[in-house]
């Protein structure tokens, strides 16, 4: 769990990405996070599921004026580590120390195959001076964020956040390639997206039936439909893991598997 100040931690981030708020998007736990702030969201008795990390998606191309983003975090007190062999490598911006701090992320859509005629990965592109890792369905969150209000730190104003349904889905699309400790961590973070935002399942079935379905190709769309529901028909080793995640929470297994195979199925109808 992040420390008491991640918030003020999230307000420097938010500082930092002021010039490019109306472009990008807070995805992940951070959009979990921020949900929470939203005036449709339902006041719950539990604490949000909070990470370190912070995820934040970018189209592939940003303007720049002055510095660009990669100059703006570092003048902010972020500092870098590099990951890996790709060109350039996977970066984490990260502020603060290692147990109560804050480290970002940039995620951008994947266009194309995932390796090029060289047989080179596209792992990475620099986008307004920044790392970013080029990943599937990062569109998907792009589309149709909605705006938060934030007054922590050094900001003041608006950031945008992934809009509920395209949370899920992507969570719902990636959940196969992820490790054992992500897909039980994304789990209830679906079981949470649908406690937060039951009431509007209604609204939010019609926002994917109209605005967002249609971006996804036929043949991934077909597979999401028959397997949406999938990792909740049963009990799982995953579901069990989610469950306890958060034990002062005493949920139970069958519990998350319930409320998720029905809020799918009025959601993803």
């Amino acid at each position: 769990m992040a420390a008491v100040s991640d918030l003020g931690l999230f307000g420097e981030l938010a500082a930092a990405l002021e010039p490019w708020l109306d472009q990008v998007v807070i995805v992940g736990g951070w959009a979990h996070r921020l949900h929470r702030l939203h005036p449709s969201a339902r006041s719950l008795s539990y604490p949000p599921l909070v990470t370190l990390d912070a995820d934040v998606a970018v189209p592939r191309l940003l303007p720049v004026e002055g510095q660009d983003i990669r100059e703006r975090l570092i003048s902010r007190g972020f500092t870098e580590e590099f990951l890996g062999r790709d060109h350039p490598p996977v970066t984490h911006y990260h502020l603060g120390d290692a147990s109560s701090g804050l480290y970002v992320e940039f995620l951008t859509p994947l266009v194309g195959g995932e390796y090029d005629r060289k047989n080179r990965r596209r792992a990475t592109l620099r986008v307004a001076g920044a790392t970013s890792q080029q990943l599937r369905y990062i569109g998907l969150l792009l589309s149709r964020p909605w705006m938060i209000d934030l007054s922590e730190g050094a900001f003041t104003g608006r950031v945008q956040v992934a809009n509920p349904t395209s949370f899920v889905v992507q969570k719902l699309l990636i959940h196969r390639r992820r490790n054992v400790d992500d897909r039980a961590r994304d789990i209830l973070y679906i079981y949470d997206t649908l406690q937060l935002f039951g009431s509007r399942l209604p609204e939010l079935r019609t926002e994917w039936r109209v605005h967002l379905a249609p971006q996804i190709p036929d043949r991934t769309l077909k597979a999401l439909t028959r397997g949406s529901r999938t990792p909740f028909l049963n009990l799982s080793d995953d579901i069990r893991r989610a469950a306890r995640i958060s034990p002062e929470r005493q949920l139970t297994p069958e519990a998350i598997r319930e409320a998720c195979a029905h809020g799918l199925e009025q959601l993803l109808p």
